[in-house]
C-alpha cells in the first residue's frame, strides 16, 4: 500500500485517504493557446518505468494538494513536498540521485 506524508499537516496517510492528481510540474496551458498546445497538455503525459512525480490531494485531512517523488516499479517514496514549487527540491534530488545514479530532473543534474 502506498503511504505518503502531507507536507502541510504531517500526517502519514495511505493511498485510500488521497486523492491522486496526475503528473505533477505541468506547464499548464490557457485560452488563446494553439490546439496543439492545448493536446498535449491534456493527452501526452510521461508514464515512466521508474522515478515519477505527481499530485496529491490529502481528501480525508487537510484538504491541501501536495507533489510526490515515487518509484512507479517499488512504490519507493524518496519524499513529499508542496505543491507551490516548479521543480522539486534539491533535497529531493540529491535522493533519488544517491539510489539511482545517472537519473536527471529533465536532463538537469
Amino acid at each position: 500500500m502506498l503511504i505518503l506524508t502531507c507536507p502541510y499537516c504531517g500526517i502519514e496517510a495511505d493511498e485510500t485517504e488521497l486523492s491522486p492528481g496526475g503528473e505533477a510540474h505541468l506547464t499548464r496551458v490557457g485560452p488563446g493557446s494553439d490546439d496543439a498546445d492545448f493536446e498535449g497538455y491534456l493527452f501526452h503525459r510521461e508514464n515512466p518505468k521508474g522515478v515519477h512525480f505527481e499530485r496529491w490531494r490529502h481528501a480525508m485531512g487537510c484538504g491541501k494538494w501536495f507533489h510526490a517523488a515515487r518509484c512507479t516499479v517499488t512504490l519507493e517514496v524518496f519524499g513529499t513536498y508542496s505543491a507551490q514549487v516548479t521543480e522539486p527540491p534539491a533535497e529531493i534530488r540529491e535522493k533519488i540521485t544517491t539510489k539511482r545514479p545517472g537519473w536527471s530532473w529533465r536532463g538537469i543534474e
